[in-house]
């Protein structure tokens, strides 16, 4: 307890003096954070301030939980539909020649695929919390080109939740396939799909009924009990706690009481926030740092021109004019905290080499103190291209915008006759979601039932395959029955009879571990499908309601 308080006290005093140093120097305060860890880290002599390394990382893991759910709280789906389909290609686009680039940097230095693809991964990502603060700062937050970086910080956000996962599966297995890649991606579509449909059901109602004791306090515990649940269920899942915290904040960011709720939780994030950066900070060793001053002056420019280059790329490839797409990349020419948590996950498995994780943090120092000159010369740079561009590229690039908005018009003309086929398609594809869900969770139980149940209820049945098959069929029978009624109205019989056939083989598929043997499969279904008929009225009503709350939710 002593070690706790001692290292606690000495973090949290440290770090309110830089808070105070580095708003006076008008400088990002994470950057002051960093430097603390360095000054006081057990790397820097002549004395060590931290007696427990433990206590530290601990209560970094922490910060890493509120860091991620206050990212997700201001992660909201209204945004993805404003933002569209351009940040989502620009985003897409970066992040692959990014992750490109790092893998050949980390080559030339000789380093291993591993530690390549790792650094690849770090230099893929932008700091959202450096880009968001400076971009307010100089009151920018209003422009064309800054609106399209937080669509884009969007997008990267939820693309580099799918490369944590694709990272931790490539680390245990030492390698990974295009089917694995398929596999890891559907399982983890699964988990965000039930998870945000389960969680708009479930959430904004416990925190309306919260809501009525007026009391911040039962809020706030609330609020944070709901954040650690979410981040020990993906952990359990064989997930990230940073993705199950992320996704709790996403869900709770839909609630009416968003702005109350943001204004508790922001002094806890501010600080564990600011101990996961002065653990960044501890982590530095100079020594390792002198070895690899090459490679990180060598990553930090590939980052800032990759990076401009990258993101302007995808940005115009997206449908935007080439002054905006050059506004965007230099924007986004950083990496940060993002980075740091791909950097610690590569410790954590013991995958990267310890060199990593400090030349990750240098060249995000580095980047992060050149973003807002980037930002206020972005102007000229981009008057400068126009005057030096040749008119030929000039005209070309320009052409190319005008037969983007005119398929963009197209499209949009076209939107409204096909609309109720896309809520259609939407709605069949949750439908399904959900159903391979309910089957996993049934073949789940089936495999280790004898670690949830008494024993005198595990001794009534040898074999419980065939009960949680059963239990299975039931639970998601409602949801083939509306999925088959949807199918009919989209497309009569010609929609209805394919509909069932690859349903029934995703059943197959899905029951392979738990089938059931001759006559029971036909017993069990008939009784499955039975009830369902049966209580059909009661179902679409439970159905109806919870689309109704999810539509009320959204909106």
């Amino acid at each position: 307890m002593n070690h706790l308080i001692q290292d606690l006290a000495v973090v949290m005093t440290v770090a309110g003096l830089v808070t105070v140093l580095f708003r006076k120097l008008k400088q990002p305060v994470v950057l002051g954070y960093i430097l603390a860890g360095f000054l006081i880290g057990p790397h820097s002599p002549p004395f060590s301030y931290i007696s427990s390394d433990e206590t530290i990382h601990t209560l970094a893991d922490l910060g890493i939980i509120l860091l991620m759910f206050s990212l997700g709280l201001h992660f909201n789906l209204k945004k993805i539909r404003e933002v569209g389909l351009s940040a989502l290609i620009a985003a897409f686009l970066e992040i692959v020649f990014m992750v490109w680039i790092g893998f050949e940097v980390g080559h030339f230095f000789g380093w291993s695929d591993i530690n390549s693809i790792f650094l690849g991964a770090i230099l893929s990502i932008s700091s959202t919390t450096i880009i968001v603060k400076a971009l307010h700062e100089m009151g920018l937050q209003e422009e064309k080109f800054a609106s399209l970086i937080f669509g884009i910080l969007i997008m990267e956000d939820l693309l580099g939740i799918a490369m944590i996962a694709l990272l931790s599966s490539m680390a245990q297995t030492g390698s990974i396939g295009f089917v694995d890649v398929v596999g890891i991606l559907a399982r983890l579509a699964i988990f965000l799909t039930v998870t945000l449909v389960m969680g708009l059901l479930a959430v904004p109602p416990f925190l309306r009924f919260v809501n009525r004791f007026r009391s911040r306090e039962t809020m706030l515990i609330s609020i944070l009990g709901l954040c650690f649940a979410s981040s020990l269920l993906a952990l359990k899942l064989g997930y990230s706690v940073a993705l199950g915290a992320f996704m709790m904040g996403a869900i709770i960011s839909e609630v009416k009481e968003i702005e109350r709720i943001d204004n508790l939780v922001e002094p806890v994030k501010d600080m564990f926030s600011a101990i996961f950066f002065v653990a960044v900070g501890l982590l530095i060793n100079p020594s390792l740092l002198m070895q690899h001053l090459g490679p990180i002056a060598v990553i930090t420019v590939a980052v800032i021109f990759g990076k401009i280059i990258t993101c302007a790329f995808g940005t115009y490839i997206a449908g935007h004019d080439v002054n905006t797409s050059l506004k965007v990349g230099m924007g986004l020419a950083q990496i940060g905290e993002f980075s740091f948590i791909i950097a610690a996950l590569g410790l954590t498995l013991h995958v990267t080499g310890d060199f990593l994780y400090p030349i990750a943090v240098t060249v995000s120092v580095m980047t992060t103190l050149t973003t807002p000159y980037l930002i206020r010369s972005s102007d000229f740079w981009v008057a400068t291209f126009d005057r030096l561009a040749p008119p030929k590229v000039l005209d070309f690039l320009n052409q190319y915008n005008i037969r983007v908005e005119k398929l963009k018009q197209a499209r949009f003309q076209k939107e409204g006759e096909v609309r109720w086929r896309k809520a259609g398609v939407a709605q069949i594809a949750i439908n399904l979601v959900l159903i391979t869900a309910i089957f996993f969770v049934a073949n789940f139980m089936a495999e280790n039932a004898a670690q949830f149940l008494p024993e005198d209820v595990l001794k009534w049945a040898v074999d419980w395959n065939n009960p949680c098959w059963f239990l299975a069929m039931t639970f998601s029978s409602p949801l083939m029955l509306v999925t088959f009624r949807t199918l009919y109205k989209m497309g009569g019989v010609s929609f209805l009879f394919p509909g069932i056939i690859g349903i029934g083989v995703l059943i197959l598929l899905l029951s392979a571990t738990m089938f059931p043997q001759g006559y029971v499969v036909f017993v069990l279904t008939a009784i499955a499908l039975a009830t369902s008929v049966v209580f059909w009225r009661f179902h679409l009503q439970v159905y109806g309601k919870a689309k109704d709350r999810i539509r009320k939710t959204l909106s």
